[in-house]
């Protein structure tokens, strides 16, 4: 599959250089999204400054679990393919769980109950854009005010990326994981 825009070719501005250099881990070329958003260096800086990949409210593997979730119920290959293949082996995720994020749901048995909830907070966004009081309750019983603040962003920010990476139709990074075939 070809991208529907080509990306800027290095050498990149001085700004848009240093973000990429804190970005991508030694030795690893900048990711397409990254150099296709390089063209406009205002709208790189704006999506780099909604990013939540740093440390915040949420541990590696909840941070990983509503990405992954969320960026398979749209579809991004792309872009699940990029956090499977960066952060999956960090976050803890066996072969079922991959399958299960890219092909399952929240009921699959490889979840615990905690987990369950993070899954159904995707499905449940991804669906109706709301949650219900139920799972609400059940989210807060784990999670302070601004942990739910940041999973209800990184949904949302990864369904922004899902928009961006579908619409330019990018093809998979090289070393990108692929959906499990079933």
């Amino acid at each position: 599959m070809q991208a529907r825009m080509q990306e800027a070719l290095a050498p990149f501005p001085a700004g848009i250089q240093q973000a990429l250099d804190r970005t991508m881990p030694p030795g690893r070329a900048p990711l397409r999204l990254f150099t296709t958003l390089a063209r406009d260096p205002r709208l790189f800086g704006k999506f780099f400054a909604g990013g939540l990949l740093d440390r915040g409210h949420l541990t590696l593997r909840q941070r990983e679990i509503v990405i992954a979730r969320t960026t398979a119920l749209c579809r991004s290959e792309y872009e699940w393919g990029v956090h499977i293949t960066l952060f999956g082996t960090r976050a803890g995720f066996g072969g079922a769980q991959v399958r299960s994020l890219a092909r399952g749901g929240s009921e699959d048995g490889c979840w615990t109950d905690e987990e369950r909830d993070l899954l159904r907070l995707c499905e449940s966004l991804h669906r109706e854009c709301q949650v219900d009081d139920g799972l609400w309750q059940r989210l807060k019983a784990q999670f302070a005010d601004e942990a739910m603040l940041e999973l209800l962003m990184l949904a949302g920010f990864y369904r922004t990326v899902s928009y961006l990476t579908n619409a330019l139709q990018l093809p998979p990074e090289t070393d990108g994981a692929r959906f499990p075939a079933n």
